[in-house]
């Protein structure tokens, strides 16, 4: 198993982060770390092979800390997932051995990409003791990298009722919204509306609160989580961001 450390300050980044990383055959997230200093302690306390790593955290950079790694000559690989997107930034972070640079928001199909075609290159630089010049410029390519595995939907759910809802979603998603908003919108009956709803609140696209009417009667009111947009990518494969 590859062994990684999630470095990044924001806990409901690093739970998505571990999430999609747990979906991906061949890893294991052996510690979390919120800032430059504790990702360092982290990487002395745990045997990690790959490291995750934000640029923006509080303290230490992540450009810092991958200096240090670095000046520590730890046997280490870092890719980045930031925000940071300025020349200068991904320049360094290159300079400085980064195997892989992701810019937030990202689909899961790159972070696929980047950890699959990693995993292909750990495994065969450990497995093979010499390598030719075809097989090494397959891996410097990437040529070998798969795609991204498509979730199956629960049972009773099609892909193609998905997109028209999600679709319907997309027009409401300014304003809380109801069953009923769906149900107008897409003529689809509220039985099969309220499945749909409820598995993209379990998946975390959209968030639930309960409401009462004038007769007391409860009504939940949906809002769409548009940061979680790209977690549709584990369902529709030729859903466009």
């Amino acid at each position: 198993m590859i062994k990684v450390l999630i470095v990044e300050d924001d806990p409901m980044v690093a739970q998505f982060n571990q999430k999609y990383i747990e979906e991906i055959e061949g890893f294991t997230v052996v510690a979390v770390a919120h800032s430059g200093h504790e990702a360092l302690v982290k990487v002395n306390e745990y045997q990690v092979d790959l490291v995750l790593l934000d640029v923006f955290m509080p303290g230490q950079n992540g450009l810092k800390v991958l200096q240090e790694i670095r000046t520590k000559q730890e046997e280490i690989d870092v890719i980045f997932i930031t925000a940071a997107s300025d020349a200068q930034t991904i320049q360094q972070a290159l300079r400085y051995g980064a195997i892989d640079y992701l810019i937030k928001p990202f689909t899961f199909e790159r972070f696929y990409q980047a950890l699959s075609a990693y995993k292909q290159t750990f495994r065969t630089l450990k497995q093979q003791p010499q390598l030719n010049q075809q097989e090494l410029d397959g891996l410097l390519s990437n040529k070998k990298i798969k795609e991204a595995p498509v979730e199956p939907l629960p049972k009773g759910l099609t892909t193609g009722t998905l997109e028209v809802i999600v679709e319907a979603i997309e027009h409401l998603k300014d304003h809380p919204f109801s069953t009923d908003d769906v149900a107008e919108k897409t003529g689809i009956s509220r039985v099969s509306i309220r499945k749909y709803l409820k598995f993209l609140t379990d998946i975390g696209l959209l968030g639930e609160r309960m409401t009462y009417g004038t007769i007391g009667r409860p009504v939940y009111a949906y809002l769409y989580n548009e940061q979680n947009r790209h977690l549709l990518h584990h369902y529709l494969v030729d859903f466009e961001k």
